[in-house]
């Protein structure tokens, strides 16, 4: 009997990394009923990433009414892993699908952030999880220290408004007032990307545009994010700007590390470990991963690619399923991956790919079936 894990991240837009899983499982049973198949969510620290840990390990899913991107008050889910660990994400607080057509980076923020941290002091975290990916701000994580405490003042003393304007405005910072449970608190930062904070491959210039900032928006962004940063550095002697992954979720990455006093590491490598990934595979005879899109050019944090590198470790063979196949794939068959495949089989627009991800993950995970015992035919 051949035992096959599905281990795949979301389908942005389409369909959960649970959903992923289940459709291309289907798909597998019927070119083999034969074959065990183990599902686990997987996610690399942006959107579903509370879902997907809770989901493979357990633990409980709490609420919080906070304060979203634009100032509205949404409802954030949030998660405990275990008594002592808790998982949260930017996305569920702060993310672009909050704030939907009315994107501007100069006012978004991460207050409800913050408050979703102390929603998980109060439930007496020491440990705590933070998902950087699908941000819709640019505000250097104040909002998140603002709400935990933290205080930044204009020269008339005044505090700082939300969103990445205010930056503009800075003059002092005051931390003394931070939530002293932090300080007894590990605080690890999940994230995807290694840009730093400002410049050239900075949080504004590369990630501004998705988060609607025209090119005086970026300058002003950029400006002000580098201005935080002096100023840290002058006032407290916090130089944490030029670290990998300080750019992320609009430099909350930077926000975690300066105001937090946290770390940050790759999301897919701490999530594997979270959802013992390596025991699951180890017991395993095929690993078939997904992605929405996947390319040559972008596979540093990717999901597939780093559940490939741990199935390699295995000797293991690797089925990629992705909705889009893009640039210089020989690279991701490089980095471990044996087989790539579409599930959009023929041209179709992206919102009928979306409206017809079932049935396109479900012959996608039949074909994937069909190729791997296909090629055990060839071997024998």
């Amino acid at each position: 009997m051949t035992r096959v894990l599905i281990a795949s991240d979301s389908f942005k837009g389409s369909a959960t990394s649970n959903e992923v899983a289940d459709y291309i499982a289907t798909g597998a049973h019927q070119a083999d009923p034969t074959i065990q198949v183990t599902t686990v969510p997987i996610a690399d620290g942006g959107e579903g990433t509370v879902n997907s840990v809770l989901a493979a390990v357990g633990g409980q899913a709490y609420t919080a009414s906070v304060v979203g991107p634009l100032g509205q008050t949404v409802e954030a889910q949030w998660g405990m892993i275990d008594q002592e660990t808790a998982i949260v994400e930017v996305a569920e607080a702060a993310g672009l699908n909050l704030a939907k057509s009315d994107l501007d980076p100069m006012l978004t923020t991460t207050y409800g952030v913050g408050q979703m941290i102390q929603a998980a002091l109060n439930r007496g975290a020491s440990k705590i999880y933070i998902g950087l990916g699908g941000s819709a701000t640019n505000d250097g994580g104040i909002g998140m220290a603002q709400a935990l405490g933290g205080h930044f003042y204009d020269s008339a003393n005044h505090e700082l408004a939300y969103g990445g304007n205010g930056l503009m405005q800075l003059d002092h910072i005051d931390l003394s007032q931070m939530d002293q449970r932090l300080k007894n608190t590990v605080i690890v930062g999940l994230t995807d990307v290694a840009n730093p904070l400002t410049g050239p491959q900075g949080a504004a210039k590369v990630f501004g545009p998705q988060k609607g900032a025209n090119k005086e928006m970026i300058q002003l962004l950029d400006q002000g994010l580098s201005l935080l940063d002096q100023t840290l550095q002058a006032q407290l002697t916090i130089d944490c700007g030029e670290v990998p992954g300080a750019g992320a979720a609009g430099g909350t990455g930077f926000g975690i590390l300066s105001f937090l006093g946290g770390q940050l590491k790759p999301g897919i490598e701490e999530i594997m470990r979270l959802v013992k990934l390596d025991a699951r595979i180890s017991k395993s005879d095929l690993v078939i991963t997904g992605e929405g899109q996947i390319d040559g050019q972008s596979l540093m944090g990717k999901a597939p690619i780093g559940i490939a590198h741990l199935a390699k470790q295995h000797g293991l063979p690797v089925i990629l399923i992705a909705g889009s196949i893009g640039d210089n794939i020989q690279a991701v068959y490089a980095s471990g991956v044996d087989l790539v495949l579409s599930s959009t089989a023929s041209p179709m627009s992206v919102n009928r790919a979306i409206a017809n991800v079932r049935p396109l993950l479900t012959q996608a995970g039949y074909t994937a079936m069909r190729a791997f015992n296909l090629n055990r035919v060839l071997i024998d």
